[in-house]
């Protein structure tokens, strides 16, 4: 078979998505499982997308998908497995994969470039030829590193298959080993019907959110349509903060740290806005922006000074000098806002240089300088030299204070304010023509708007290879992240100090001691965190980097980047396709560059030329504020094989408790208990069955169970669900029976699966490949080692573990409605408790009852990693209010 390189290049994404969507007519293709799953493990979060698609038709046809991610992001992989045969994307230096792709088209196939700059979301397109009657997956992994922006940290996940799809589902893994102090899913996902797919499991450091919509819900939604979903679910969270020094992690001689101190008062800041009154601003722009500005004035606080500069072809102040924010002055500011119209060029030199002159003039002592830029186009007036106009504000500022530039609209050229900014310690954001535009200026400034601390140093011993470690000015609910490489191998010795002013005063935090180690778990989580961190830093520092040092800073991130597999604006991915395919480009824009089709929401087709044999498209979509993907991968498949799990074993009885987070319920088995064989009682269970409201630790209890128990049951919606144990014990259920209205029975064992439906009796095996099964009100989905039950509007997973050689089911309910009561051992879908301070035992306050407990550690089994948790223990009558008799059944 002929073989082509197919060269998918994805510039640097700058951040929390994924999104795969198939532009082919529904009828002829069948997205018939689609998963996102995203681990996100001390701010790093990386994301897996997989589609598994069918040609439904007797010919081959090709299949397009277009997946969004974020601009933050970085790909690290993408392959493909056809008829067998993989193909890995490989990533190479752009040039060697320009060169690759140029002699491809100089043999006369089709190439295609693929561009386009959305405002949140970059588009990343592919398609392949598809067999008859054949399968492919696809899977796409991407990286990124979380940044806080007040006081929260954003994981946005975006799907939009584009049609309804039989087995979908979203699983989300936070874990902050400080502790996770709140946790809030957004979105259109999470709205109307959606909103009962969606459940949130919290116990302290982890936090698990999982959306399971069936095919129906997927079209009720703010984000749904007849096609299925087409929005975001966004996961909003913060870690505690145990230490104002910081939360340190290592793994394999590299380090993280992460500073955000709440301990220190804000400081008055001197701030001059710089506005732009040009011609160009003429119409809604001006009008968004005195809007904003009004508003920005309102949170000035009192002890801040402010100044104003408008201009056009020449600048205008509003007062000489800053003057204090106080009542008075911030009015008569609103006046002169209020007053502004636009006209005339664009002197961007002269506005820059006389803000800087007038905080020079005027410094306040103790307090934090800023100035604020918004422009909407290039300099038109006066100096109109970009590079002349850039070295003079360098020299102006003299490194003493930060210069934020916000361009709006296309027509500004970006790429100037962005080196402007950045040669003076700030940052360039564009700012969209949209209705909310006004919004986006307002937000940005928020985040600037409190600044806590200045001249920040952050020094460590025996290190090497550090990240940017000096900050000139630290906000509050931001976040300053520096990684390293430790050279000295003393974990015990290892120091960190941080010295910065506050106010006029010098503060200093200082760390020593035990860190977290995080290598027996995720031995190349911090490395490879180290390395995004360090090229994107280097990315940004090449915008005003010259001679050697600008090559040198280029080597080193393509180094970086082939080592990592990372696509960057220096790297391309290079895939190798058959039957002659067509080589094609996917460029991914830079920020400043204007789409050739600009639309709101940033969405544009491509177009590429027609070819007789099959082709792969690329394209490239990221979030504004930025990611970089790490792997797209794509398999055509008949069949997936899962592996045995062996024959049973039967054990003797052990101790188990059942536990409740979240809306769902699931039997932990306890990590270590020794416990005698019991004669004439049957074993304890251990429960989790009860939904914490708003409280980020769950509760469990002791329940003795019988051989065959009631797990759940709703009588208006007929549905029942049962658990048996074998006499002889062992972990988890030996069989779990469902039934729903009169005529469907599923009995899961650990060896095989059956359902009838009164007329035909369908058998599934553990070990066959994914299976889905569909029935009026009823759907079944076999995933390895999860079996996926929805029957009218309740969904449970049974999980098939394996754990020392024996083998068990455990269940979950991952949705059912807020109106749905459901009763069993699993008990109440939504119970909540209050701490009682102050008393010598730990107390609880549970339906208006005080309630002795211990906090105690088991595993969670509804998951399939089976993550230890921690859960205050409460016993069993003080939460369901009744007695085991009445959920003992005689027959399942």
């Amino acid at each position: 078979m002929d073989e082509v390189a197919l060269r998918l290049t994805v510039f640097g994404l700058l951040f929390t998505f994924a999104n795969l969507a198939a532009t082919i007519k529904k009828q002829d293709i069948d997205i018939y499982s689609f998963h996102i799953n995203s681990t996100v493990s001390s701010r790093y979060a990386i994301t897996i997308i997989t589609s598994r698609v069918t040609n439904v038709l007797n010919q081959s046809q090709e299949v397009h998908f277009e997946v969004k991610i974020p601009k933050d992001a970085f790909i690290s992989q993408f392959r493909m497995t056809i008829e067998g045969k993989t193909y890995d994307g490989v990533v190479k230096e752009k040039e060697e994969a320009q060169q690759q792709y140029s002699q491809a088209v100089s043999r006369g196939q089709s190439a295609g470039l693929v561009s386009a700059v959305g405002r949140t979301l970059e588009d990343f397109k592919t398609s392949v030829t598809v067999a008859a009657f054949s399968k492919v997956t696809f899977e796409l992994t991407y990286e990124e590193l979380l940044k806080r922006r007040l006081g929260k940290y954003e994981l946005l996940i975006n799907a939009q298959p584009m049609q309804p799809v039989a087995d979908f589902k979203i699983d989300i893994h936070i874990h902050e080993n400080p502790g996770i102090s709140f946790l809030e899913v957004k979105g259109g996902l999470n709205t109307k019907d959606l909103t009962n797919a969606v459940t949130t499991i919290r116990s302290d450091k982890d936090a698990w959110v999982k959306f399971y919509p069936t095919r129906d819900q997927q079209t009720k939604c703010d984000d749904c349509s007849k096609n299925g979903l087409n929005g975001n679910l966004i996961i909003v969270y913060d870690a505690v903060r145990q230490k104002q020094s910081g939360d340190l992690m290592v793994s394999n001689e590299y380090f993280v740290h992460y500073f955000a101190p709440t301990d220190i008062q804000r400081i008055p800041k001197n701030v001059v806005f710089i506005i732009d009154e040009s011609g160009s601003m003429l119409g809604k722009k001006i009008e968004q922006t005195r809007l904003a500005m009004l508003r920005i004035l309102s949170d000035l606080a009192e002890n801040d000074h402010f100044g104003l500069i408008t201009f056009s072809g020449h600048f205008q102040t509003w007062k000489p000098e800053l003057l204090k924010a106080t009542e008075g002055n911030v009015e008569e500011a609103k006046t002169f806002v209020r007053r502004i119209k636009s006209g005339g060029n664009t002197d961007i030199n002269a506005a820059v240089l006389k803000a800087v002159d007038m905080i020079n003039k005027y410094p306040q002592e103790g307090s934090a300088s800023i100035l604020i830029l918004l422009t909407d186009g290039d300099p038109k007036k006066g100096e109109t030299n970009p590079e002349k106009i850039q070295e003079n504000v360098k020299k102006a500022i003299g490194e003493k204070f930060p210069l934020y530039s916000l361009g709006f609209g296309f027509d500004v050229s970006f790429e100037f304010l962005k080196k402007l900014s950045l040669e003076n310690n700030g940052v360039a954001h564009r700012i969209y023509e949209d209705s909310d535009a006004d919004l986006q200026l307002q937000g940005f400034y928020e985040e600037v708007a409190i600044p806590l601390l200045t001249d920040v140093h952050l020094n460590y011993q025996g290190v090497a290879n550090l990240t940017q470690s000096t900050f000139q000015q630290y906000y509050n609910g931001s976040e300053i992240v520096v990684a390293g490489q430790i050279t000295n191998n003393s974990l015990e010795s290892f120091t960190t100090e941080v010295i910065a002013l506050s106010k006029s005063t010098k503060v200093v935090y200082q760390s020593s001691g035990p860190t977290v180690d995080l290598s027996s778990g995720r031995p190349e989580h911090v490395k490879r965190l180290w390395a995004f961190l360090t090229v994107k830093q280097l990315l940004e520092k090449m915008v005003f980097l010259e001679g050697l040092e600008k090559d040198n800073a280029k080597k080193h991130i393509i180094d970086l980047s082939l080592k990592y597999k990372f696509v960057t604006p220096l790297t391309s991915m290079v895939v190798t396709k058959p039957q002659d395919e067509e080589m094609q480009v996917a460029h991914k824009p830079e920020e400043g560059e204007k789409p050739k089709r600009h639309s709101y929401g940033a969405r544009r087709q491509m177009f590429v030329p027609s070819h007789p044999v099959n082709r792969i498209l690329a394209s490239s979509s990221v979030n504004q504020h930025g990611a970089w993907v790490s792997g797209f991968y794509t398999r055509r498949e008949n069949q997936e094989t899962s592996a045995s799990w062996g024959s049973n074993k039967r054990k003797r009885p052990k101790m188990l408790r059942l536990l409740t987070m979240g809306d769902s319920s699931a039997i932990l088995q306890l990590p270590s208990m020794t416990q005698k064989p019991l004669t004439t009682s049957p074993p304890l269970w251990r429960i989790r069955i009860l939904k914490s409201s708003g409280n980020a630790k769950p509760l469990c209890y002791d329940v003795p169970v019988a051989e065959k128990v009631r797990l759940q049951q709703n009588v208006l919606s007929e549905f029942s669900m049962n658990g048996q144990r074998e006499s002889f014990g062992g972990e988890g259920f030996s069989r779990i029976s469902i039934h729903y209205k009169t005529n469907h029975h599923l009995l899961l064992s650990t060896n095989e699966i059956n359902y009838t439906d009164g007329q035909e009796t369908v058998k599934f095996s553990w070990e066959q490949d994914l299976t889905h099964h569909e029935r009026e009100n009823v759907s079944l989905i076999l995933r390895r080692n999860e079996f996926d039950v929805t029957m009218g509007n309740i969904r449970v997973a049974i999980l098939l573990h394996k754990k020392d050689g024996d083998i068990f089911l455990w269940p979950a309910i991952w949705q059912q409605p807020k109106d749905v009561v459901l009763m069993g051992i699993l008990g109440e879908a939504d119970i909540s408790y209050d701490e009682i301070p102050g008393s010598q035992t730990p107390t609880l306050k549970i339906k208006d009852k005080e309630v002795k407990t211990s906090w105690v550690m088991v595993k969670d089994y509804r998951l399939a990693s089976a993550p230890v948790v921690g859960c205050w223990l409460v016993p069993f009558q003080a939460l369901t209010q009744r007695e085991l008799s009445d959920f003992t059944v005689t027959q399942l």
